[in-house]
This record gives structure tokens, sequence and C-alpha cells, in this order.
């Protein structure tokens, strides 16, 4: 018998002979169980998947705390997931996402979390930061003169892009960034949000609406949520949307950061990356959407620095050690026939560098193992990647070209007859 990374090693040779663009551009299509149970078989088992047994106990605390859905409905939704990861079509969508996934039950169970359970709510720290910082009270300086055309102008990014924007960055990235932008995206977003949260349930702080309707009187978890410069918009338009949800919000006293802030910044962070030539416009619309969160009075302008600066970090660690690079001579995912990733200076090469005589070594050896191949088994992965990349488990749609040049770089691929 071979030793495990030995096989793992043979694999990556013998799935070398494929064409280098579609290993790295591929998206999986098998429906086949087997393919994921194989994959669990051949893991490289790291501290990093740790992360998984860490969205397990969160998500199982999440749904264990909600009162609104039974256990049958629950065990449906758990069921459903499970599937969507056992499957390897949908698995290479669903792993990433599990992140946001779990930030999504976490933040909706946050309103069934017992008030005894909970910190005191801090009324003053923020307005006393906020003159520190910045010697006034920007939110009330900014929400001071209301036009109905500024609340359209606020309610756009604050109310409507907020929404869309990550599922339009996602497919703009998928399309025209490097193979494995994407995953990378859905986990650092997923985990910002994650912690973002987990921040405002051990550091709850009042918004700038508290302070306008009750002062820096002390507050306590029985007070609703406010729409504040929202119901404008509910009265203009002759609905009762913002007013209904941000009432009944999970998370009343979550000023701090503002997650509507991070999650621009890590918009605007990635299609960066992507699109370096339209960074002015990124940074244009995350300003803007800062402005519009004080305007509407839900946000200080330190709750706003905070949350970018919580993106920032998770991106530049993403970006450090997983992000693929981008490469300036090509348009689409498809165009590329290697990928390089971090930032380090890296020893990725093209399978066109693979040596004939490494692939014809294993000649025995492929006429056993073809059906690895046809199974869309992925190729082994550096413990450090296989995390952020979109590969974890077996999904080959990303890195598989990536490892295979970087552990058998300087060499020759035969020629394709």
């Amino acid at each position: 018998m071979l030793p495990h990374r030995l096989r793992r090693k043979l694999k990556s040779k013998i799935r070398s002979r494929q064409s280098p663009a579609s290993i790295v551009s591929s998206v999986e299509t098998s429906f086949n169980p087997a393919d994921t149970l194989h994959a669990l078989r051949e893991h490289d088992w790291s501290y990093y998947d740790a992360q998984y047994l860490l969205l397990f106990i969160l998500a199982l605390f999440a749904l264990s705390i909600i009162e609104t859905y039974g256990p049958l409905f629950k065990t449906a939704v758990v069921i459903l997931l499970l599937t969507a990861l056992v499957l390897p079509l949908t698995r290479q969508f669903f792993l990433p996402f599990l992140p946001i996934a779990t930030w999504l039950v976490f933040f909706y169970s946050c309103r069934f979390i017992p008030n005894d359970w909970r910190p005191p709510i801090w009324v003053r720290v923020l307005p006393a930061l906020e003159n520190i910082f910045y010697g006034a009270n920007l939110s009330n300086i900014l929400s001071a003169h209301k036009v109905t055309a500024l609340d359209i102008l606020a309610w756009l990014p604050y109310g409507i892009i907020h929404f869309g924007a990550p599922f339009v960055c996602s497919i703009f990235m998928f399309i025209f960034g490097p193979p494995g932008t994407v995953p990378v995206f859905a986990r650092s977003f997923g985990y910002m949000n994650l912690v973002g949260v987990a921040i405002q349930l051990s550091f709850p702080c009042s918004p700038p609406w508290y302070e306008n309707m009750y002062g820096l009187a002390p507050a306590n978890y029985s007070i609703a949520g406010s729409p504040a410069g929202l119901a404008r918009l509910d009265a203009l338009f002759g609905v009762n949307l913002y007013t209904s949800t941000f009432t009944a919000s999970p998370m009343v006293f979550g000023a701090f950061p503002s997650l509507h802030a991070g999650s621009a910044t890590m918009e605007a962070l990635f299609m960066s990356h992507v699109f370096p030539q339209f960074q002015p416009l990124f940074i244009a619309y995350t300003l803007w959407l800062w402005w519009a969160t004080m305007y509407l009075s839900h946000h200080y302008a330190v709750d706003l620095v905070g949350g970018s600066m919580l993106a920032a970090a998770i991106f530049y660690i993403a970006r450090s050690k997983f992000l693929p690079q981008r490469q300036a001579d090509k348009f689409l995912r498809w165009d590329y026939d290697h990928i390089e990733r971090g930032e380090k200076e890296s020893s990725y090469t093209s399978l066109k560098d693979i040596d004939t005589k490494a692939a014809n070594e294993l000649s025995d050896w492929a006429v056993g193992s073809s059906s690895s191949i046809s199974s869309g088994t992925a190729s082994p992965t550096d413990d450090d990647q296989s995390v952020w990349d979109g590969d974890t488990l077996a999904s080959n749609s990303d890195s598989e070209l990536e490892v295979a040049a970087h552990r058998y770089k300087g060499r020759t691929l035969p020629k394709h007859s």
C-alpha cells in the first residue's frame, strides 16, 4: 500500500494531464455523494477545519433558543443543508456559504436570548467617543436638516443597495475575478458579520435614534427598535416596511460596530482587488453609505469606523494568505491557466511546466485510478489555503492546478497529442 500523502500526489499528477485552463476555472457538476465521501477520506485534516466545529456549535445554540419554529421545521432545515453539502454540485457553493448561513441564524436568534444573560447597555459611551474623536456629534449634525430628496438619497444605499450588493458583487467577481475569489469573499463576509454580532452582543450600545428619543437615560432590553429616518420613507411610499422591520429587530442595541459600514467596506475592498481601475467608485459608494447611516440616525461615526476596521482586518488576513492574485492580462475567469494565492512570493507555475517523467512514472497506477479524475475529486491543498479557497472537503473548482504546479514546479507537462 502506498502512503496516504504519496497517493494524493500521484492523483494530482495524473489530473495534470487535463487542460490547465479547464481545471482552474471548472465548476463541479457531479451529483454523486460517493465523491464527497471519497473526498472526506482523502482530505488532509488540520486545525483550520476546527472552523466547522465552531460554526456547528454556534448554529446548534442558535437553533436551540429560537422559539418561533418547531423541531420538525428546524430538523428539515438541517437535513436540507446537509444534503446540499453531500452533493458535489451544491457543496461547492454551500460550503463557503456556511459562515453566512450561521451568521443569519445567529442574528435572528438574538431576539430570544434571555435578558438576564445580557450585559448592561452602554448609552453614554458612543456619544462621548464621538465628541472626543471628532469634537461634535456628527450624526446629529448631518441629520439636522431633513429634506425629501436627501431622504431618498440616503435610502438608496442603506435600505436598497446594501441588501443586493453582496449578490451583485459575487456575480461580477465570479465572472471577471480569478477562480477562487468568490469563496474567499463569502467566508470573509460571513466571519466579519459573525464577529460583529458577537461584539454587539457583548458590548451593546444605543444608536443615535435612542439619544434623540430618550436622551442619555439608561436603556433596557424591553425598548423596541426604531426605523429612525427610514420612517419618513415608509410615510413617503405609504408602506410599513422599515417601521415593522426595525421595530422588531433582533439587535436593537447593536450600534457598534456598524455592519452596514463593514459590508460596504468588505465589498469595496474585494471589488477593488478584482477591478482596481474602479477603486474610486467603490470608495465613493462606501462614503455614500457612511453618510446615509448618520443622516438616518442609525449610527454614530465611531460605529462606522469600527465596522470598516473590522472588515479591513479580515480582508487583509484573507488577502495575505488565501485570496487569488489578479493577473492583469486576464479578463474572464476562464482565461486563467494558473492562480497564485496570497501576497507571499509565489512558486506556482503552469501545468505546462510539469515534467513528462513525473507523469509517465505513474502510467501503470493511472490505469487503475482513472475514476478519480472523472469523479471530480479535488487534489491536495495546502492546509492554510483549504479553509478559504472553496476546495475544502473536495470541491475541485479552483485550486487543483495551482497546487499541482506548486508541488511539481520547474518540470514540463507532456505534450497532448
